[in-house]
């Protein structure tokens, strides 16, 4: 069959691999029937007074947190994330529209002194922006690109993951239930190679966000490079979480677990090389076994659960690959049967320059390795082509300082493993990505500066 026509999506839940619905999967005609109704769109929504589209995205914040509920239930079913983590995402999506309708009227440019006359720049929206989604949070990622894209005056088309498309979809529903006009925010599901390479090539889509894969992050930019089409990538991670002896050690113990077993590890800013310093190793280790093998694995609607399946079967099988048999190891419980479950797990004494010490596994897999001095914990923190987020615990502020200055990354915390809030940027370095997201500048991310000079001369 060819991949022109149209065909269906299972998507299943990953706790009971129970067909949930069946989506239909978009074209390569039905993208390019989407830019040209976004860009007639876009267009009417650029000329629209600033405070009238700030208040449809306030409008549109509101109507996602009356049905927050509902979306977090959905988010549960498609995607395997516990009932609380999904609530939170929900609630991310209504605050982060919220926030990026503070700036549309906000988004000003400069008045830069020059001689003979006046000069000033303005901020102009691109156009239409393509979104390419992720399974691992699918609600709020897809909010990061399209919030501020919108609050800018452009246009989107979002592209779900094929796996988690349902709170996508639902969302386009509620956009329209809010007021915001027809054809302004899209949502396309279907294939990576077809619906995604579409976006990607489409001469009408101004900018390409993704978030993904370091893989598919470069193919996606070298074909934005050939036809000179500005992308925003948020790619893989391989985060530290730096121990040092000075350190609260029952704090940080009793704060790992959940570094990287969030979202059943299925995170990039999970903190999955645990760097402790070698005289308080032991001590650390002993005291995180029970912390690992408390947590809390099964059903993600029972309010106790701490962790719930991986996303798919693919995806176990990966995990899997990355966890010999006889590898020494800290290990919790997962349920047996339908689901795609593998328990909470800590590798110890691997060999730093390891696959699993280097890359990303993207499961609920971490190790443990040694470091002697502050020299030491940089050079193996940075011993990765990743750099997106990292945690450092110490008492001394110099030292917090000074690591976090040297620690190659985009997003780092100092005695927490927070890493994103929607009023602060967030990116990564060197294979983590291009470009960032969030904060009080996402908004400029999406625009075009143009420079007027007008002559004051005679």
């Amino acid at each position: 069959m060819s991949r022109e026509q149209p065909i269906e999506h299972q998507v299943l839940n990953p706790a009971t691999e129970e067909v949930i619905a069946t989506v239909a999967a978009s074209t390569v005609a039905d993208v390019d029937a989407a830019v040209v109704r976004a860009a007639r769109a876009q267009r009417e929504w650029a000329a629209a007074a600033p405070a009238d589209r700030a208040r449809l995205l306030r409008r549109f914040a509101a109507v996602v947190d009356e049905h927050a509920e509902e979306l977090a239930r959905l988010e549960v079913r498609e995607a395997g994330h516990t009932l609380g983590n999904a609530r939170w995402e929900a609630g991310n999506v209504s605050d982060l529209l919220d926030f990026a309708a503070g700036g549309v009227e906000r988004l000003s440019g400069r008045q830069i002194p020059v001689a003979g006359g006046l000069d000033v720049t303005v901020l102009e929206p691109l156009g239409v922006i393509g979104v390419i989604a992720p399974w691992n949070f699918p609600m709020p990622i897809a909010a990061w690109g399209t919030a501020p894209a919108l609050a800018a005056g452009n246009a989107v088309v979002l592209k779900p993951a094929e796996t988690t498309p349902l709170t996508a979809l639902r969302l386009a529903e509620l956009a329209l239930e809010a007021g915001l006009p027809e054809g302004l925010f899209q949502v396309l599901p279907g294939a990576g190679d077809v619906a995604g390479n579409a976006l990607v090539e489409h001469p009408g889509v101004a900018k390409i966000v993704f978030t993904g894969s370091t893989r598919v992050g470069k193919q996606i930019m070298a074909r934005c490079a050939d036809r000179v089409k500005r992308v925003t990538l948020e790619l893989g991670g391989k985060s530290p979480n730096i121990v040092f002896a000075d350190a609260d050690i029952e704090a940080a113990v009793t704060a790992t677990p959940m570094s990287f077993l969030d979202n059943s590890g299925q995170d990039c800013c999970a903190r999955t090389r645990i760097l402790v310093q070698r005289t308080v190793y032991d001590r650390f280790v002993e005291l995180l076994a029970p912390a690992i093998e408390a947590v809390v694995v099964g059903d993600p609607l029972d309010g106790k659960t701490q962790m719930g399946p991986l996303i798919s079967k693919s995806q176990l099988e990966r995990v899997r690959s990355y966890v010999p048999e006889g590898v020494t190891a800290i290990r919790g419980s997962a349920p047996e049967g339908p689901g795609f479950w593998f328990p909470p797990t800590v590798l110890v004494g691997v060999d730093p320059g390891s696959a699993v010490a280097t890359e990303e596994v993207f499961g609920p897999v971490a190790v443990v390795i040694p470091f002697d001095d502050e020299a030491d914990a940089i050079r193996l923190a940075n011993a990765t082509e990743y750099g997106l987020a990292g945690s450092i615990w110490t008492r001394d502020l110099g030292r917090a300082l000074r690591v976090s200055q040297a620690v190659r990354a985009g997003n780092l915390s100092v005695n927490s493993h927070s890493s994103v809030r929607y009023s602060t940027p967030f990116g990564g370095y060197k294979q983590s990505g291009l470009g960032r997201e969030l904060g009080p500048d996402a908004l400029t991310a999406f625009t075009e500066t143009k420079n007027i000079f007008i002559s004051t001369e005679a």
